[in-house]
């Protein structure tokens, strides 16, 4: 039995990046002998198991074979008889590919290190092409390591670019590519997970309403998620900066479903498509529309989730955004020093008391940003 540390942990550690987490593949063991040596079971389809202290997944190395469309269109073989490099010749990319055994020593057959090097992201073999899930993880290892320079090799482009024009990646299933999709818009350079489906004609197969946005004007979405990668982590945020102009002409809760998005993410895309336009004009905004747009946001209840808004319509909308958000922000402290308590106290209710409330907040608003009072 031999054991080697595989995949990106080793890719991580030679290009200076924190290991996220370490895998590891077991040659010349079978699964009577893993579970005799303490391991459990991880998965009932692969030989996936568990090391009783660590906690950390140890794999029988293995080989897969293509049986049918899809990304579950597989045969799994693994047994004592299967080597290492015939374990790694499954992996996407070489950069993945990279093993190092018990001594530390770098094991290489398929040129990670020259590629990891030259920043290429690279197929290992033609096998790229059986699993469509490979476009999309391409995708995201693009929107992860670019801020080192890598770019996807031609030859892997114009693989993907295959694929996409087969049909097999109508055969994801939309919560396998939400799962990508969130994972990379957790990545440094989220924008460049969707140019790269872009680049290769699967972004139309996958989000069709994205892929007509990019022919729009304004706003453009990748632009806006680099500008919201600028200014925050929050998923919500990010995901509505890119989705914002595909889903301006459609149903946002239909557009949501169909990608299968989580809750918080479809709700502020709701609120930006309802409130945005608002938020772009408020540079310039009289004191009404100001307290309208705090109400009708909740801004008053939900100050936290207000922020996030604000973050992305200034992700959208850049250029009135400094102004916007300052000005919002003083509307809110301006109207918050008007409350409803003093007014009952003095005798209000009803309609009349809500009246007055709203009057009196315009006019405290009316003030905090400098505008003349009404006649």
């Amino acid at each position: 039995m031999k054991i080697y540390l595989v995949g990106g942990a080793v890719r991580d550690r030679l290009l200076g990046l924190t290991v996220r987490e370490r895998d590891w593949v077991v040659v010349g063991a079978t699964e009577h002998e893993m579970l005799a040596a303490g391991f459990r079971r991880a998965d009932a389809d692969f030989p996936v198991f568990i090391h009783p202290d660590s906690g950390e997944e140890y794999a029988l190395a293995r080989i897969e074979r293509k049986t049918g469309p899809g990304y579950k269109g597989f045969a799994v073989e693994a047994g004592p008889d299967i080597t290492l490099e015939q374990d790694l010749a499954r992996r996407d990319l070489t950069i993945n590919a990279l093993a190092q055994d018990e001594s530390g020593r770098l094991i290489d057959f398929f040129h990670g290190r020259e590629d990891l090097e030259a920043r290429v992201l690279r197929h290992v073999t033609p096998a790229f092409e059986e699993d469509p899930v490979r476009v999309l993880r391409v995708a995201r290892f693009a929107a992860r390591l670019g801020p080192l320079g890598f770019e996807v090799a031609p030859e892997t482009l114009a693989l993907m670019r295959r694929m996409a024009g087969s049909g097999d990646l109508k055969a994801l299933r939309p919560e396998r590519v939400w799962r990508e999709m969130r994972r990379a818009l957790a990545e440094p350079h989220p924008w460049r997970f969707f140019q790269v489906l872009h680049d290769c004609a699967a972004l139309a197969v996958l989000i069709p309403p994205l892929e007509a946005a990019l022919e729009k004007a304004a706003p453009d979405p990748l632009a806006a998620l680099r500008n919201a990668a600028g200014l925050t982590h929050d998923l919500a945020v990010r995901f509505t900066a890119v989705m914002y102009a595909a889903a301006e002409d459609a149903n946002a809760d239909g557009f949501c479903a169909g990608l299968r998005a989580q809750r918080d993410c479809c709700d502020m895309l709701e609120l930006v498509l309802r409130w945005g336009p608002a938020f772009a004009g408020a540079d310039r905004a009289g004191a009404a529309a100001l307290l309208e747009l705090l109400q009708q946001t909740r801004a008053f209840q939900q100050r936290e989730r207000f922020r996030r808004f604000m973050l992305a319509c200034a992700a959208l909308w850049p250029g009135p955004a400094e102004v916007a958000t300052k000005r919002l922000g003083q509307a809110l402290e301006a109207a918050e020093s008007i409350g409803a308590k003093a007014l009952l106290a003095e005798g209000f209710g009803g309609p009349a008391l809500g009246e007055e409330l709203a009057r009196r907040r315009i006019r405290a608003i009316r003030r905090s940003i400098g505008a003349a009072p009404a006649p």
